[in-house]
């Protein structure tokens, strides 16, 4: 995975957005949006003398908690601090990372999204704070795993290559015989093809990955050669001449994964263990952990003032259309539950309720996706320097869903396929299939948690909706969908216009 200098689809910096020949059709969205804003806040000054109308959902908002809110997103985002603190105890080698650190640190997590979701529930927030403080706490639950699973990877490469070095001062201090040594290794049993290779962490990944497929014994040449200067046992010229190179070969490449993406020796480990390093990282718009990232040079002051007035317009469009048309919709279905009606006589109800909302969730679905992934995400890029802003890819020209989870939120598919996709693979030993169906179930069964929290009712509605897409994802790759793009993503659009309100009927009825 590699982090670039670039600007996300819609950003007017970004060249090939500002040529496309649908930029008017991007303008005419917007002053659509402006017109219907208009025409709303006049509708609503004629009925009850307010542009705003009755406002429940800004008074919802703004009613109790706010400061309560805030202070508590920030201790939550200083409490990630532990994990920093678990990283410098790992290096200074109070605890194992392989044997009881990833066991913390699991913990850790695991009492940190309790503690996020607990406190929802002990202040009873509306549903307007929880899902920001819900949705940023399983944010910082993605930073904090990254960040320590990248750095505990890092601490055993350290670890190994610090007892090479160890191995290499053994052998140098090892005076060798004149005649053959019958000692094993043979330098003719050693493989040294490598090593009129450079030493680097792709080589030393690739030189395992060879080895794991084509060595019988459970040990490498690295460990036979370490059980040999253990033994202290005789070792010739030739020995020691080739155990020095392989020992040196394999010290180099482990230094270079060290190394990282990072071309600044100061973020290299351990030396990016650093209090600042840390909160450096939660701030950035990223949930992958890396040594360093590419970074701008300014930060252009009218850029955030323009995308910040952005952000604060989006949210009044969005309060503005659910106060219009989503909020008596749900009062409606409030009123059939206190009237006592059946369940029988709700679900009659079912199609009028998901025709009534099919328009208004597909355009706060459009808002909600645009404030956070081209809003929110700029400015803090901009604010902290951070240069890689491929926030998303072309998710509307979608033909299946897999394309589409790939690219409408690249920073958690990025975490997913490192963290939980390629993770799966290495420690579980699973294949591709089995990998992709234990990404797709543990990131719907997040995507559920956000909706418990919201209904209070687990009900598995979204579970089954998402997982459902794995079998349309191997049904696009049939010989009958996969060369009609233009069906695919009829199909696609279907899925979202229909989703958002289907999930939020089904949830306010039954």
């Amino acid at each position: 995975m590699v982090f670039t200098r670039q600007f996300s689809c819609f950003d007017r910096q970004n060249q090939a957005a500002a040529n496309s020949p649908f930029h008017g059709f991007y303008v005419l969205f917007w002053i659509s949006m402006a017109v219907l804003i208009i025409k709303m806040g006049a509708d609503n000054w004629r009925k009850t003398g307010n542009p705003l109308g009755t406002n429940e959902i800004m008074k919802t908002m703004f009613r109790r908690d706010v400061i309560v809110l805030l202070l508590s997103d920030g201790i939550m985002c200083a409490l990630t601090g532990v994990s920093w603190a678990i990283q410098r105890l790992v290096f200074h080698q109070y605890i194992n990372w392989e044997r009881t650190g990833w066991v913390l640190q699991n913990i850790w997590q695991t009492l940190f999204i309790v503690g996020v979701v607990g406190l929802t529930l002990v202040r009873k927030w509306p549903w307007t704070h929880t899902v920001f403080f819900v949705l940023h706490g399983i944010v910082m639950l993605m930073k904090q795993h990254s960040y320590a699973f990248y750095n505990g990877h890092l601490s055993t490469i350290y670890k190994e290559r610090r007892n090479l070095l160890l191995k290499l001062k053994q052998l140098e201090s090892i005076e060798p015989v004149t005649s053959p040594s019958a000692t094993n290794p043979q330098v003719s049993t050693l493989s040294t093809s490598h090593l009129s290779l450079r030493p680097s962490a792709d080589e030393y990944h690739e030189r395992r990955r060879s080895l794991s497929k084509t060595q019988s014994s459970n040990q490498s040449d690295i460990e036979n050669i370490s059980h040999a200067i253990e033994s202290s046992e005789p070792l010739d010229m030739e020995q020691l001449h080739a155990f020095e190179r392989l020992i040196k070969w394999e010290a180099d490449a482990l230094t270079d994964e060290l190394k990282g993406k990072a071309t600044d020796p100061t973020h290299y480990y351990p030396d990016n263990l650093t209090f600042t390093n840390h909160y450096e990282y939660i701030v950035l718009p990223t949930v992958v952990y890396e040594l360093q990232y590419p970074r701008s040079d300014t930060i252009n002051g009218s850029y955030v003032a323009e995308k910040t007035c952005a952000l604060v317009g989006i949210i009044f469009v969005m309060i503005m259309i659910s106060q219009a048309f989503i909020y008596p919709v749900v009062m409606r279905t409030v009123y059939m539950k206190e009237n006592g009606w059946t369940t029988a006589q709700r679900f009659s109800e079912f199609p009028w309720l998901l025709s009534d909302l099919i328009f208004p969730f597909m355009m706060e679905y459009l808002l909600a996706w645009y404030l956070i992934w081209e809003t929110v995400l700029n400015i803090l890029a901009e604010l902290t320097y951070f240069a890689d802003r491929s926030f998303y890819d072309a998710w509307w020209n979608s033909v299946s869903w897999d394309q589409f989870a790939r690219d409408w939120n690249r920073p958690v598919h990025n975490f997913l396929l490192r963290h939980v996709y390629h993770s799966s693979i290495s420690s579980m030993k699973v294949n591709k299939h089995t990998a992709t169906l234990i990404t797709f179930f543990l990131s719907a069964c997040v995507h559920e948690l956000v909706m418990w929290c919201i209904f209070k009712k687990l009900r598995g509605y979204l579970l089954m909706l998402q997982m459902f897409q794995l079998p349309l994802v191997k049904m696009s790759r049939t010989r009958w969908l996969r060369n009609q793009k233009t069906l695919g993503n009829m199909l696609f659009w279907t899925g979202i216009f229909t989703g958002p309100s289907l999930l939020c009927s089904l949830y306010l009825i039954l």
